[in-house]
């Protein structure tokens, strides 16, 4: 019978502990940790994920500034929010709602978000701290896979894993945290040759391509453990999971696996750099 990785349990149980530790914060410092989103233009998905964070946060008593610009906002526009809000003191952590409208440079407006509030894990500077082992805060989906994995007690050293996808917020971020906790990785992707023969050695398969239903049961290994991180319309994702529930040894459910662990993992990242900023 396979392990059913529940990342909807999971977030639960971090907000419990997340409340505790925001109650306190504010006894000690006289101020509520506080997260900022950026949403430009009216996509209406990145205003329902916003929306989902902004919930979150209150859920466990944070403060969550929502900034929404219009859709002919200039990049020099944004970066411009974003230096105001990384001079704020009183902001902890800066989301940017991925993707921006395509005549914004998104790649300069997430490189101009500090280190310190960057606790959604978009920067360079972030992505290279982190691959080499130093102090950043990861990815948010990468590094919510990775404590889920880790509360089941998946091992990961000397595991074989693939990771389908190569996005700087999701597959390489992911392959660098399998890789620094001694797993051998490979990363593939949609124009990958030969993609199921690899496969079927997988002792672990991130599946983050963005396309549904891509890989197929009859690639994975018996007993595999299966990480979806893909969601799209009719809650399916990136990997054939009807088929590979029965084959697989643990897997992530959608929805309910990945999905609550990415914002759980932000919020959580949120407290932690509020702690750091007052220590």
């Amino acid at each position: 019978m396979a392990v059913i990785l529940d990342g909807k349990a999971l977030a639960k149980e971090t907000e419990a502990a997340l409340t505790e530790r925001v109650r306190k914060f504010k006894e000690r410092t006289g101020r509520v940790p506080q997260l900022a989103t950026i949403l430009v233009g009216n996509n209406p998905a990145s205003a329902t994920y916003v929306k989902m964070k902004g919930n979150a946060c209150a859920r466990v008593g944070m403060l969550s500034k929502r900034i929404e610009m219009p859709g002919e906002t200039t990049t020099e526009q944004l970066l411009g929010q974003i230096g105001a809000l990384n001079a704020d003191p009183l902001v902890d952590g800066i989301l940017l709602q991925h993707p921006v409208p395509k005549h914004i440079d998104e790649r300069a407006a997430f490189e101009a978000i500090s280190l310190e509030k960057d606790v959604d894990g978009v920067t360079s500077l972030g992505f290279g701290r982190m691959s080499m082992g130093c102090g950043a805060y990861g990815s948010a989906t990468p590094t919510g896979i990775m404590r889920l994995l880790d509360h089941y007690k998946i091992d990961i050293e000397g595991k074989f894993a693939v990771v389908i996808g190569r996005s700087p917020i999701i597959g390489k971020p992911m392959a660098m945290m399998l890789l620094n906790r001694n797993a051998t990785v490979v990363i593939c992707h949609s124009k990958t040759r030969g993609l199921p023969d690899i496969m079927r050695y997988a002792d672990i398969i991130i599946g983050a391509v963005g396309k549904p239903k891509f890989i197929k049961a009859s690639w994975i290994m018996d007993g595999a453990v299966v990480v979806d991180a893909g969601y799209h319309p009719g809650n399916v994702g990136d990997i054939d999971l009807e088929g590979a529930s029965f084959k697989a040894g643990a897997y992530t459910p959608i929805p309910g696996g990945v999905g609550p662990m990415t914002i759980s993992t932000l919020i959580l990242q949120t407290m932690d750099a509020a702690e750091k900023s007052v220590s």
